[in-house]
């Protein structure tokens, strides 16, 4: 019996979980959710790319303080 009952209350939880999850405040968590993984991407990726153009320039023999973002900001103006 009280298998039976473990049983209900989890499924009770599991739905009222999901009933939660179809509402607007589901979508916006999801959304924002999204969002901070898509932002917390793009900075690892920016944060590697940086170093990786660091080991090149070292490697190419360009040890100079401008990097790409920097010269193509400049060539902005």
């Amino acid at each position: 019996m009280s298998i039976g009952i473990t049983i209900g209350v989890i499924a009770v939880r599991r739905i009222s979980d999901a009933k939660e999850s179809l509402g607007p405040a589901g979508l916006n968590r999801a959304v924002g959710t999204a969002a901070d993984a898509l932002h917390d991407f793009t900075d690892a990726f920016r944060d590697a790319m940086t170093q990786r153009e660091g080991e090149l320039r070292s490697a190419l023999g360009m040890d100079t303080t401008d990097t790409v973002a920097q010269t193509m900001s400049s060539a902005r103006r």
